[in-house]
Parts: C-alpha cells; sequence; structure tokens
C-alpha cells in the first residue's frame, strides 16, 4: 500500500510529520482533511514515497548501483551523502512493476512461520529467514513491511489488514488474531491447513471442469467444421452432377449453408449467455442466486456445498473460545465458507435470531437451512456434550475425506459425460460420411 507523509504546522507553531498509509492519493488527501479539521493543522506538504534509482561511490572505487524508497529525490541524495558517498545520478523509478503474489507463495509463508514457530523460534527471526529465502519480489516486500509494522507496535488488524489483496480476507484476519492469541503456532498452523486445501480444492475444481470444457469446444470445433467445410466440398459434387441426395446428407447440406450464411448470428447467440452470464455472476445479487442454486446441482453441488461446512467447521474451530456466543467467530467463519448464499444466510438468519432473539447456536444454525442433517447432529452433540469445538473439528476432518474422494467420483463422472458427448459427435459424423458414401453416381 502507498505510503504518504504530511507535514504541517500546529495552531500553536508547531511542526508535526506524520507518516501513514492510503491506497490512492485521493484518499490520503481525504485522511488529511479529516486530521486538518480535527486538529486545526496548516499543511506544508503531502507527499508520496517513491522508488529511485541510484548511483553512487566512494574515492578509489567502482561506482555501485542501487534504489530506494523514499519522499523526495533530495532527502535520499543527503542520506547518502551522509554515509559518505559521492552521488553521481539519482532518478525516479518511473515504472515500479513489482509483481503479483502466486498463492503458493502466500502458503508456503503461513506454513514456514507455523512449523517454524513450533520449532520455538521467534517471529522475528522467521521473517528474517523468509525475507532472505523469498524469491518473489513482491512477497519480500510484504514481509519486510510486516516486520517493519511489528517492531513500530502497530495492532494485528492494521498489519496485515492492509496486505488483504495478497493473503486474502480470510487469512488476513486469522494472521491479525495470531498475533494477539496465546498460542500463535496453532493458529498459523490452523490457517495454513486452510490455506492448503483450498489450494487443493481449487486445482481439483480446475482439473475436473477445465480439460472437460476445453475437450468440448475441441468436439464443437470440429463438427462445425466438418459440417461447414468439409462436407460441402464433397456433397456440393453429387449436387454439380444432378445427383438426388439422401435425406440425411441434405439435411446435413442445407444447414451447412445455413451455417454459413447466419453464422454471425449464430456467434452471437453463443457469446451473448456466456458473457451475460460472466457480467451476472460478477455482480452481488449474481453471486448470490448463484451460489443459492449451486449446492443444489447434480454431482457437484454436494461437493460444494460439503466443502463449505467443512470450511466453516475449521475456522470455527480455529476461533472459537468456548464463552459466550462468539458472534465474530461465526461471522469470519461464514465469510470464510465460500458461499455468499450460505455466508447471507448465517448472518441475517442465525446470527440475528441469536442477538435479537436470545436464540442457541444450534436452533439458529439449523433455521438458516444450509447445514447439512450431519453437520447439526454434529454441532448439536458437541453443544450437549461440552465439546462443541472438538467436534466442530472432527466434522471438518470428517467432511475433508468425503469430499476427499467425491471429488474423483465427480472427475470421474464428468469424464463420463464427456466422452459419451464425443461418442455421440464421432457417431454422427460416421452415420452422414456413411450415407454420402453409398451414393452412386452412375445410378442417374
Amino acid at each position: 500500500m502507498p505510503q504518504f507523509r504530511l507535514k504541517a504546522v500546529s495552531q500553536t507553531g508547531k511542526s508535526v510529520q506524520t507518516e501513514f498509509e492510503a491506497d490512492t492519493k485521493k484518499d490520503a488527501q481525504i485522511k488529511v482533511d479529516r486530521l486538518t479539521k480535527s486538529n486545526g493543522l496548516k499543511i506544508q506538504s503531502i507527499d508520496q514515497k517513491a522508488t529511485f534509482l541510484y548511483k553512487v561511490k566512494r574515492a578509489g572505487k567502482k561506482p555501485v548501483n542501487g534504489e530506494q524508497e523514499a519522499y523526495s529525490k533530495e532527502e535520499l541524495e543527503r542520506a547518502l551523502v551522509k554515509l559518505g558517498y559521492q552521488v553521481v545520478s539519482i532518478n525516479k523509478k518511473w515504472f515500479d512493476f513489482k509483481g503479483g503474489v502466486p498463492m503458493t507463495e502466500v502458503v508456503s509463508f503461513i506454513r514456514m512461520c507455523a512449523d517454524l514457530l513450533k520449532q520455538q523460534l521467534t517471529f522475528d527471526e522467521i521473517l528474517n529467514l523468509l525475507i532472505e529465502d523469498s524469491t518473489n519480489k513482491r512477497m519480500k516486500e510484504v514481509i519486510k513491511e510486516i516486520q517493519k509494522d511489528l517492531k513500530e507496535g502497530k495492532e494485528g488488524s492494521q498489519v496485515y489488514g492492509k496486505h488483504e489483496a495478497i493473503f486474502g480476507k480470510f487469512a488476513a484476519y486469522m494472521l491479525s488474531v495470531a498475533s494477539t492469541s496465546g498460542n500463535m503456532a496453532m493458529v498459523f498452523d490452523s490457517t495454513a491447513k486452510f490455506m492448503e486445501r483450498d489450494a487443493e480444492f481449487k486445482k481439483n475444481m480446475k482439473r475436473s471442469l477445465m480439460m472437460p470444457a476445453v475437450t468440448v469446444l475441441a468436439v464443437i470445433g470440429v463438427v462445425l467444421f466438418y459440417v461447414g467445410y468439409i462436407f460441402p466440398a464433397t456433397a456440393e459434387l453429387f449436387v454439380e452432377m444432378d445427383i438426388q441426395l439422401p435425406p440425411m446428407t441434405q439435411a446435413t447440406l442445407d444447414f451447412s449453408y445455413w451455417l454459413g450464411d447466419n453464422w454471425i448470428y449464430v456467434l452471437l447467440v453463443f457469446l451473448a449467455p456466456i458473457i451475460g452470464f460472466i457480467f451476472f455472476a460478477k455482480s452481488p445479487k449474481g453471486k448470490l442466486t448463484i451460489d443459492k442454486y449451486l449446492i443444489h446441482i447434480p454431482v457437484i453441488g454436494d461437493l460444494l456445498h460439503k466443502t463449505s461446512i467443512e470450511i466453516f467447521s475449521r475456522v470455527f474451530y480455529t476461533l472459537y473460545s468456548g464463552s459466550g456466543q462468539n458472534i465474530e467467530v461465526i461471522k469470519v467463519a461464514a465469510e470464510a465458507c465460500r458461499n455468499k448464499y450460505m455466508e447471507k444466510q448465517i448472518k441475517e438468519v442465525a446470527i440475528k435470531k441469536m442477538l435479537k432473539d436470545g436464540a442457541g447456536l444450534i436452533e439458529s444454525m439449523e433455521e438458516t437451512g444450509v447445514f447439512t442433517h450431519t453437520a447439526i447432529s454434529r454441532f448439536r452433540l458437541g453443544a450437549e456434550s461440552g465439546a462443541l469445538r472438538d467436534n466442530a473439528r472432527q466434522l471438518a476432518e470428517y467432511y475433508e475425506i468425503q469430499t476427499t474422494y467425491k471429488m474423483q467420483s465427480v472427475i470421474d463422472t464428468i469424464n463420463l459425460f464427456i466422452n459419451l458427448f464425443i461418442m455421440v459427435a464421432l457417431i454422427g459424423i460416421t452415420v452422414v460420411s456413411s450415407e454420402s458414401a453409398t451414393i452412386n453416381p452412375s445410378a442417374q
């Protein structure tokens, strides 16, 4: 996140300087305006930290190149001179592309932290090791910034919250909780487990859906190429010879002519629903509607539903304290479950019922209509036996095992339908080709 520095003068004439972070320069100006109105400050300057490329040398030595963040070129020059360097040149780095951070890097960072914390290393030592070992430039800078903020005594929500775009909303929240928890290693370990499961699930989903989608498009492309280009070249030879075509051959040739005349409209009819669906799926209402019905579709719906409950249970187990209603815990677990409809039902039905009506957790969860009978029975047993947290963990592990096997079953089912689709396409092409081959030119 960009850093800014405010220089101002107070009503008593005292100079004031403070550094802060904001998403954009406009947001920085809004923060400054709010600060100056409440404290009566007179603004002198608002500077944004930028990256500069410099070239310096010492007497009798070769010049050295480097880059450094600073609020101004003059400020960096003074600092280098103070260190005993002779400044050759300092230029602002205009294109400071730092790249993204792959999810594998984030998962690796959290897992390494968890494992090293178990080995009794201090978190500062761990961050130093990870800074040295990280090969991703952006991730290296994020870790440095985390270390700097922690040393300055900032709260966990401030330290990790500003890196939400890198870690994700749930992971950023969990890491902020870890910094103030009594068992930092356990929270990091649970977060790493969640992230690893999430990454594995997404990889398997891509594997189960991406290749079948490519295969279907390829088969459709082959069929259209055959019907639109290869088949007419053969059938038109018989037309030129005034040979009457068999019914299926004639119908296929007519379809080929129609396709050639209306291909633009066919393409629009094919693409318009896909583009419309993508825009709808990205809207808040669209996400809610899709997630509502997604968990009920055949084959894959049950898998997605149980995976969301597994995530909810795992987060609940990690954060639940055993005292009070833990409303914030339920809210965070709902936000992490990766289903907007389930999140909405838990927040607007379960939490509302608990706060307004004083209902119990199990009764409120049952009222949402998004939990399976197995999940409700496990939570109810845990509540009655005083082992709610342990039962949440058991439920998460049970659904983890079940969904792992279910995923393979889903992949096999999808592959079966893809094979059937290919078979039907090949049979259609074969039948049309065979009928064309039976035409006897000498019969005319």
